[in-house]
């Protein structure tokens, strides 16, 4: 009976925890949504005329997202302002795409919403040139049904996507969190320019977006990494910068097992779709073992470059020499920092626009899995550069 008693009672505290949490959680809302619609209030009476003539803005505390609004509409652009600013948006609209073009100019946002249909500048000039100056801005097109397929259009020159009229206020917040969802997605792709020397177990997991290097690993100008195994073999893989810059790999050309190899010499090359990326050899030697495993799992690259990702091992028959010429501790760090900062340039000054904008867009920003939707010149440009070398 006393342990049915103390169930009972568990089960009653847990249940008021649950109820309780309920209820503030609740009051917070409503508190914070009264707070917002005071902002909303007050804002749209203050005069913002310095900046752009039809500007009107409303921020909030803490938003989710920064939101330009362009419309000629003021109906549109009011819904847009009274449903967003109170979902923790904040909002600035303007009626025309020059006042756009300005005000990006001087302010942060993540996006621009811009009617299609729109006297002297309409929606796919206001995208394109957004894109242009701002790349990192996603532009969502506002367009009726008879525009659809122009909306659709724009998304060439690197809108994200489109919101169609009339919509209702649950199908704005819907789409607008999905759009939100979708940036947050991209940004955590992109490859942050740091890198770490690991001191922990090859296989723990680097997946993520700064690059990793083990100690006492040995870096190749190619990108291929090495390291002595307990039988004074060389174990070879593709180092982690190779493999965030690849992305997804389909196959790997494996070498053929007891083929003889020069430093320099073409090793193995990694597939992805119809493309195909060389990899030379960081050793002179004798290829003893290749690990076909490997191939049946491609997806353990992604936990980790190294250690049981190795590709193949060699018997060097020079290493006393040639893994002095390779880079480990702080200049193989030195050798990823300067192929970072090289990347970063070429992508800034070069990529114009991929293959899948909504993926990785042409913004300036590298991404994970750069290689998968770049251009045929811009692929070619970064497989000459960093690998075949």
């Amino acid at each position: 009976m006393g342990i049915l008693l103390l169930i009972v009672a568990v089960v009653i505290f847990i249940v008021a925890d649950v109820f309780i949490r309920l209820i503030i959680r609740k009051r917070a809302e409503k508190r914070i949504r009264k707070e917002r619609e005071e902002v909303l209030a007050v804002n749209l009476n203050l005069d913002f005329s310095h900046e752009a003539k039809s500007l009107k803005r409303v921020e909030v505390d803490y938003p989710k997202a920064k939101i330009l609004a362009v419309d000629d509409e003021e109906i549109i652009l009011d819904s847009f302002r009274k449903i967003l600013v109170l979902d923790g948006y904040s909002v600035d609209t303007v009626e025309t795409g020059q006042e756009a073009l300005g005000l990006i100019r001087k302010r942060h946002y993540d996006f621009v919403f811009t009617d299609l249909k729109m006297p002297e500048m309409d929606g796919v000039d206001v995208c394109k040139s957004v894109k242009h100056v701002r790349p990192d801005i996603d532009v969502i097109i506002i367009t009726g049904y008879a525009s659809v397929d122009t909306a659709v259009e724009t998304m060439k020159f690197g809108a994200l996507d489109y919101v169609q009229k009339p919509f209702t206020e649950d199908e704005l917040l819907a789409m607008t969190n999905k759009f939100l969802i979708k940036r947050k997605a991209r940004m955590d792709k992109q490859l942050k320019s740091n890198v770490k020397i690991t001191h922990s177990s090859f296989e723990e997991k680097h997946a993520d977006v700064a690059f990793s290097i083990p100690g006492g690993v040995f870096i190749s100008e190619g990108h291929c990494w090495a390291t002595i195994n307990q039988n004074g073999r060389v174990d070879i893989g593709i180092d982690d910068f190779a493999k965030k810059i690849i992305g997804k790999i389909d196959d790997i050309d494996l070498p053929n097992l007891g083929m003889e190899v020069k430093k320099g010499d073409h090793l193995f090359s990694v597939l992805q779709k119809t493309h195909s990326i060389p990899f030379k050899s960081p050793v002179s030697g004798k290829v003893t073992l290749v690990n076909r495993p490997l191939l049946e799992d491609l997806e353990q690259l992604d936990n980790s470059a190294y250690g049981k990702s190795r590709i193949c091992v060699v018997e060097g028959n020079n290493l006393d020499e040639e893994l002095k010429e390779l880079k480990i501790g702080q200049a193989a760090v030195d050798l990823f920092n300067e192929d970072i900062s090289h990347l970063n340039d070429y992508v800034k000054k070069s990529v114009t626009a991929t293959e899948d904008e909504s993926k990785v867009p042409a913004d300036g920003h590298v991404y994970l899995g750069e290689l998968e939707v770049l251009k045929e010149k811009d692929r070619n440009a970064i497989i000459n550069d960093f690998f075949n070398r």
